[in-house]
């Protein structure tokens, strides 16, 4: 069982050392604060070894905003072009990292999906703490909304309404809202 355990570890050491090599980064898991805190260090480390561009490949359900914060935050930070791939669903926090990277930097393949919707919080407390985490959450909604807006080109009424509940898109939707710039089928598409 150990020897199964070491040749599994060995596997995934290189594995990540060779698509470090290839300045390629995965998100394909729930975003919480441990998994930003792998893929800034991936990016600030990609950063530092040359300004070739990185390409961050996100397959993901979404998840803690703040954590996606960070990740939006430092693809907009380091000096290398990231240019994002989303696969299999880009939802939530997962469309808000996506954003970061500028609209001609931003692909999918062809069976991805995307859905946008508000923050949604997990309120507890006495009465006056449960109304501070509501007022927040307001303002995290409107704050999403303005980047939606800006890095899509959507207005940003047409984004506050469609916000309100899960809105899910298919490719062709996602092109025509503004999140996505090309559909590629292959990695020699992305320029």
């Amino acid at each position: 069982m150990a020897a199964a355990k070491d040749k599994e570890e060995k596997m995934g050491a290189s594995v990540a050392e060779q698509l470090f090599t290839a300045r390629k980064v995965i998100i394909c898991e729930e975003i919480n604060q441990k998994m930003a805190k792998r893929v800034m260090a991936e990016l600030l480390a990609l950063a530092e070894t040359s300004s070739d561009p990185i390409h961050l490949f996100v397959n993901s359900q979404g998840g803690h905003v703040e954590a996606g914060d960070s990740i939006h935050d430092i693809i907009t930070f380091v000096k290398p072009v990231v240019k994002v791939i989303g696969t299999g669903y880009v939802a939530s926090a997962g469309t808000h990292i996506f954003l970061a990277a500028e609209k001609e930097d931003r692909y999918c393949l062809p069976n991805t999906r995307f859905l946008i919707h508000q923050p949604s919080g997990g309120a507890g407390g006495s009465a006056s703490d449960i109304a501070i985490q509501a007022e927040q959450i307001v303002k995290m909604r409107e704050r999403l909304a303005q980047v939606i807006s800006t890095r899509t080109g959507t207005d940003i009424d047409r984004v506050r309404l469609d916000i309100e509940r899960d809105k899910w898109m298919d490719t062709d939707e996602a092109i025509a809202y503004g999140l996505v710039n090309t559909v590629v089928h292959n990695s020699s598409e992305i320029s």
